[in-house]
């Protein structure tokens, strides 16, 4: 009987996602799946591409300008002479032409600021598409835990009840024999119906859990590879939280992020105040214009073509713009003033972010080590008390105790292993350290 519920619960086990499933998709390829499909990262990915045209832009206003343009007109004049008898006259002709002109700036502060503050923008932008990398691979990650936890809970539901059943079979003949109680039956059947319940809602949490992964990656998952059997993890490395505070005040993307944008907010300063300086262009034009002639009163005039080029240096010295130039210095300061602030709010966040997830690892890789004791204990408790029962030292209800004690240990070490991982993403992330090459080494845990 003993080797018959073991097979029977290994086989629950197995279709629930403890043992390993042939064939199943990895975690790998569920985060290329993501980057694939998921919509925030598609619309990371466009304002980067959008970002990295800043550059190009910011480098236009130190860039000559050439425009060209034509006109052409037709033209009727009627002339009306005070005279004796009165005379009029009317004269037809068209006049066309065409100009080219270039500009380039020799001394415009403002354009080289701005060229400089480009070259900050793109690395914001950048910074920005890193973030969402990152924020990818943790929920593609998370949502992919929740699967495997959803199995193991619907696994477990499914195994208890298997051993319940047996169980309950087992008082029902003890009653029948007379060695036992209608009691032992009724707290067996009670067992089993509500454990009947735990799996119809393991079921259901399991449905919307795939359906959370399928959001990210677009498809209906298959079935999903498992963490090997008793797998060991690695305490982080470096294994002091003081590197990774350090880590995340400095390389941290959203730190990043905001120091790119107080050191545009710093150079905007200059800018708003190059509006007071002068301005010097190199300027040069070609134009062509010409006249087709008329004729007025029996007259014939005779068309002409005029060419005129030029080239120079022009002169703008700004004097007094109402005010704006001064108003919009003093809203950079205060804007620089802002962005510091939510640099330094940036770089705490980061640093206490990096605090929580270092104590969540090893919290996360304590509980791992205490449940995995406890899971032995509880097994040597359930095989005790399964012999007790046998020989009548110990009751049904002990039984169902340690079995139920023995489930929920195992639920409880897959889950505080699988958050492990997850606050080991998270570290990662918050110092900015998260790549491809940590999916590649989790993925490596699975069988």
């Amino acid at each position: 009987m003993k080797n018959a519920l073991s097979l029977m619960i290994a086989g629950c086990l197995s279709a629930g996602g403890f043992a390993p499933l042939a064939h199943g998709a990895d975690l790998m390829a569920v985060y290329r799946d993501a980057i694939a499909y998921d919509a925030q990262f598609a619309a990371a990915r466009a304002a980067l591409d959008a970002g990295r045209e800043k550059l190009p832009q910011g480098r236009a206003g130190l860039l000559p300008t050439v425009g060209l343009s034509a006109n052409t007109s037709w033209n009727r004049q009627e002339t009306d002479v005070r005279s004796t008898p009165p005379t009029s006259s009317s004269t037809y002709y068209n006049n066309n032409g065409w100009t080219a002109s270039l500009s380039q700036p020799l001394f415009r502060w403002q354009n080289w600021v701005a060229y400089t503050q480009s070259e900050l923008a793109v690395a914001q932008a950048e910074a920005q598409f890193g973030l969402a990398r990152q924020e990818l691979i943790v929920r593609a990650a998370q949502a992919y835990f929740d699967v495997l936890l959803a199995q193991d809970t619907l696994a477990t539901a499914q195994a208890q009840k298997v051993a319940i059943a047996e169980q309950l079979e087992s008082a029902k003949r003890n009653f029948e024999v007379g060695t036992a109680t209608i009691t032992d039956t009724h707290e067996a059947q009670a067992r089993y119906d509500l454990t009947s319940a735990q799996e119809i809602a393991a079921e259901n949490d399991l449905s919307g859990k795939r359906q959370a992964l399928r959001a990210v990656i677009g498809k209906e998952p298959e079935s999903l590879k498992n963490l090997r059997p008793g797998v060991q993890l690695a305490r982080p490395q470096p294994d002091d939280i003081n590197k990774w505070v350090e880590m995340a005040e400095s390389s941290s993307a959203s730190v990043q992020i905001y120091e790119a944008l107080y050191q545009i907010a710093t150079r905007e300063i200059e800018k708003q105040r190059a509006g007071h300086y002068p301005t010097l262009d190199l300027v040069a034009s070609r134009s062509h214009s010409a006249n087709t002639g008329s004729y007025a009163l029996g007259a014939v005039r005779p068309g002409s073509d005029t060419d005129v080029n030029a080239i120079g240096l022009q002169l703008s010295i700004p004097i007094f713009a109402g005010g704006a130039t001064a108003s919009k210095d003093r809203e950079a300061v205060a804007l620089k003033e802002k962005a510091s602030a939510d640099l330094d709010n940036a770089r705490r966040t980061a640093a206490l972010n990096a605090r929580q997830a270092y104590l969540g690892v090893n919290s996360g890789l304590a509980q791992v080590k205490a449940y995995e004791a406890a899971l032995t204990s509880s097994q040597s408790a359930l095989d005790s008390n399964k012999l007790g029962y046998e020989v009548g030292v110990r009751i049904n209800i002990d039984v169902l105790n340690a079995q139920s004690q023995l489930f929920d240990t195992r639920q409880k070490l897959a889950k505080a292993r699988l958050d492990t991982l997850a606050a080991m993403l998270k570290l990662k992330a918050v110092a900015g350290t998260l790549g491809e090459d940590d999916v590649a080494a989790i993925n490596a845990l699975l069988n």
